[in-house]
């Protein structure tokens, strides 16, 4: 019968022992990985004492059990009152009950005390989730995890229509963010051109679209063409005025020889008069000169006639050249006009289409699903996490893991442009 009694007795250490020793182990894996306790983390307390006088290890019920930290970070024993729990780790924490029980009792020997984690505090999950709220926590717990524990992604009843209002809102804005993109480079040729500059700039709108450069060089080609043809125009009418100019001239001088020819025959005209006035000289000289001084006077007509038409030829020129500059600018205007209005309205017409998409991934984030190489829309995790320093805001990816007590936001976003 005593062999019995000290069987069983030797069966209850070792259980203790086994217990403790595990319990101890949970505790260590805990500090491995650096965790601290904090509010709402569920705790399992065993307190056990070693007599070496009787061999046995006497346990403490009355403090073993379960706890939890509450909301000022303490934890309430029996004997011994409020710890301080949050911030410290069960290793940490084992030792200042074991002190504070020895105290309290005034003991011999430090009681053993093990702390173990039962139930990790809570994460929570809010915003774009299908079912936000509060989540047990398990070790190598990552976002996405702790996603699917909330049903994943906000849905609605009919997800499928939104996920299609998405992608039609998408493309829309796609198509009207390409000829944004062309009209922006339009706009900067023309710009260039009412300033007269050789280069075309980029401009900071530009900057982030993928075929910008295709975009400028495409119009710097135009702009080249365009100023090539308009500076061969104005140097076409620059030579005709050369010309002209050349010709007047030309037509001055030969209108100066025959003034002096003009007199010439003219006093020979009245030199024959009078010759045949006084009997010495035929009628027929003196119609002779006559003749000839009425063609001198019909040449210098027709060469004054050329002169005045050469002159309004250059005219002409100067009021083309003109009339060519000021359509050129007028051109300019118009079309810079024009392609602000076009703008304008696309920019109008892009801020609607991105609202349509904002829309549907308010009714339902999981339509990006649907269009996994959307690169305008994504979905944001950021871990709201206090190290004791006070929240911050940390953004996570999919993969990262988490601590209890984290707080997940998630939330879908249509990304600037």
């Amino acid at each position: 019968m005593q062999l019995r009694t000290a069987s069983a007795r030797s069966l209850r250490v070792l259980c203790i022992l086994a217990g403790m020793i595990l319990a101890t182990f949970g505790s260590a894996i805990a500090d491995d990985n650096g965790y601290r306790l904090g509010v709402m983390d569920k705790l399992r307390i065993r307190v056990a004492e070693w007599q070496p006088a009787e061999g046995t290890v006497r346990s403490w019920d009355a403090v073993s059990g379960d706890y939890t930290v509450g909301p000022a970070g303490a934890l309430s024993l029996p004997f011994v009152g409020d710890l301080p729990a949050a911030g410290k780790t069960t290793t940490e924490l084992s030792k200042i009950i074991g002190e504070e029980l020895r105290s309290k009792f005034a003991l011999r020997n430090l009681p053993s005390a093990s702390v173990e984690i039962a139930v990790f505090r809570p994460v929570f999950l809010a915003g774009d989730v299908h079912t936000p709220g509060e989540y047990p926590y398990a070790p190598n717990l990552t976002v996405l995890k702790a996603v699917s524990l909330a049903g994943g992604l906000r849905r609605s009843d009919a997800g499928q229509r939104f996920a299609r209002d998405f992608i039609n809102a998408r493309g829309d804005a796609q198509v009207y963010g390409s000829e944004r993109g062309r009209l922006l480079a339009r706009r900067a040729r023309l710009l260039a051109e009412v300033a007269g500059d050789s280069e075309l700039k980029v401009p900071p709108e530009l900057k982030d679209i993928s075929n910008a450069e295709q975009l400028i060089s495409s119009e710097t080609a135009l702009m080249k063409s365009r100023r090539q043809r308009y500076e061969l125009q104005l140097q076409a009418l620059a030579d005709l005025k050369t010309l002209l100019n050349t010709e007047v001239q030309s037509l001055a001088q030969k209108s100066e020889t025959q003034k002096r020819q003009l007199e010439l025959v003219s006093a020979d005209r009245e030199k024959m008069a009078k010759l045949t006035e006084q009997g010495l000289a035929t009628s027929s000289r003196r119609l002779t000169a006559e003749e000839r001084a009425a063609d001198l006077e019909s040449n210098m007509l027709d060469t004054d006639t050329a002169a005045l038409r050469a002159k309004q030829d250059i005219n002409k020129a100067n009021q083309d050249e003109i009339n060519l500059r000021n359509d050129w600018e007028a051109q300019r205007a118009k079309e810079l006009q024009d392609t602000e209005a076009e703008l304008e309205k696309l920019g109008l017409q892009l801020g609607t289409s991105r609202e349509l998409m904002s829309e549907a991934l308010a009714q339902s984030a999981e339509a990006l699903k649907f269009d996994p190489s959307a690169k305008d829309a994504t979905i944001k995790y950021v871990v709201v996490r206090d190290d004791g320093k006070g929240p911050k805001e940390i953004v996570v990816g999919e993969n990262d893991r988490l601590l209890p007590g984290d707080v997940v936001k998630v939330s879908s976003e249509l990304l600037m442009q």
